[in-house]
């Protein structure tokens, strides 16, 4: 792939500021259900430098400060430079919020507080690139956080989904308030035969309660509704105010990957199996049915991730193949195009306004622009991570109000950090000449690497 380089020696050094050791990386750790067609090897990563297209001046050129964090024996410190007031419209890496030991799975920001977490069983909080406060939990590594108001859900390795809320009193604490199913609906659930299914050859397991692992969990538009997708196969549907399972749908013949909630009472989920479908959410009394609706996808190699743009009504879709597809609901969810920007499989997607992100195994963040007619351009490639880009977060720069609006883009790797950047949208795409698809529909520009 073609990306623009700079020379700054602050910034290659910076760039480079406390990467874990590549080789050290296994590729199991990426926490995805790969089939046997799609498994990636274990990649050569290479360390690399912070790349950016704008010629603006950069805040990096500020002094770094450091900071070691105020919890106690926290393994975490902060690596973050002061931002110039003149570089609003710059774009790249501002800082790093480095661990210690252990990888980061997951991120979620709301309001100034962007919450992390790990293999530790931790969630750390943070508030102004600072450490802020932190809560454990007694479950499985934390794959996934999204909230909802007040209430703080994680899903974990182990199965288990935890719900927190942060205290009123005092905002550094958040207290866990339960766990889905509660207590309550499971004990009253499995004494009621009906209730066992098939979950495994001779094995029966209540069917409001996930056994294998959490793989991703997703809020319907108006946040009523919490969607989990797991390792078993399966997608439950809860509802947010009283923590209830409503309903539990075997969706693919593999793991569940990604699950989002998108548009028109649709939701979308990915698989190992190579497949990505649609289902139509429709409301029953109290509870819900969800029906199948369609295959957009059929392919060998596993789908990754998923994200939807729910104001231009466009899905995209990551796979182990280093590709991302797309469909736009205006087009009926015919398949729109494809991008192509990394070697390595994609495993994280995200989306802000026209501005699409996918972070990959190749240690990349490709940040791309939405046009007219469904096109997509590269604007830039973000590099600074040496291991895997598992997740990522995105929030609006409060800095930017009233200028030009910036995004401030969090990313969390295997290298055991969570960078931050800000990207400017109106910055000139990336010099490589944009190659159209030829496969019938498609329409995005591709970006060979």
């Amino acid at each position: 792939m073609m990306m623009e380089t700079n020379s700054s020696s602050h910034r290659q050094k910076f760039g480079k500021m406390l990467h874990a050791d590549p080789n050290d990386i296994d590729m199991e750790e990426l926490s995805f259900r790969f089939n046997n067609v799609s498994e990636a090897n274990h990649p050569n990563f290479d360390g690399g430098a912070l790349l950016t297209n704008s010629n603006s001046p950069s805040p990096l050129s500020t002094p770094l400060w450091d900071q070691t964090s105020p919890l106690s024996k926290s393994p975490w410190s902060s690596h973050v430079a002061d931002q110039a007031d003149d570089g609003y419209s710059y774009t790249g890496l501002m800082g790093s919020l480095v661990r210690e030991e252990g990888h980061i799975y997951s991120l979620a920001t709301s309001g100034d507080l962007l919450y992390t977490g790990s293999d530790s069983k931790n969630i750390r909080v943070w508030k102004n690139q600072k450490e802020f406060s932190g809560f454990k939990s007694n479950s499985g590594l934390v794959k996934a956080i999204v909230i909802a108001g007040e209430r703080i859900f994680t899903g974990h390795q182990d199965g288990k989904i935890r719900l927190w809320k942060m205290s009123r009193k005092n905002p550094s604490v958040h207290k866990r308030i339960g766990t889905l199913p509660t207590l309550k609906a499971y004990v009253k659930s499995s004494m009621n035969p009906s209730n066992y299914v098939e979950v495994r050859r001779n094995k029966n397991a209540v069917w409001i309660k996930h056994f294998d692992a959490i793989s991703c969990l997703s809020l319907s538009e108006d946040q009523s509704l919490l969607y989990s997708a797991s390792w078993d196969k399966t997608v439950k549907v809860w509802r947010v105010s009283n923590s209830k399972c409503l309903e539990s749908i075997t969706v693919h013949d593999d793991a569940v990957n990604a699950v989002v909630s998108g548009f028109d009472g649709l939701v979308f989920t990915g698989s190992a199996d190579g497949t990505v479908k649609v289902w139509r959410r429709e409301m029953q009394g109290k509870g819900t049915k969800h029906f199948f609706s369609q295959i957009l996808l059929k392919q060998d190699c596993a789908v990754t991730a998923l994200a939807v743009n729910r104001t231009a009504m466009v899905l995209y879709c990551g796979s182990s193949d280093g590709l991302v597809n797309f469909w736009e609901r205006e087009k009926l969810l015919s398949h729109n195009g494809v991008l192509r920007g990394h070697k390595l499989a994609v495993l994280c997607l995200a989306t802000a306004g026209s501005i699409v992100f996918s972070g990959s195994a190749d240690t990349t963040i490709c940040v791309w622009k939405r046009e007219g007619e469904g096109e997509h351009t590269c604007l830039s490639v973000l590099t600074g991570h040496s291991g895997p880009v598992k997740c990522l977060a995105i929030e609006e720069d409060r800095e930017a109000r009233g200028r030009d609006s910036a995004w401030i883009v969090y990313s969390g790797s295997l290298d055991k950090s969570v960078k931050i950047w800000r990207v400017w949208p109106q910055m000139t795409p990336m010099q490589t000449p944009p190659q159209r698809q030829t496969d019938g529909s498609s329409r995005g520009y591709a970006f060979y690497g």
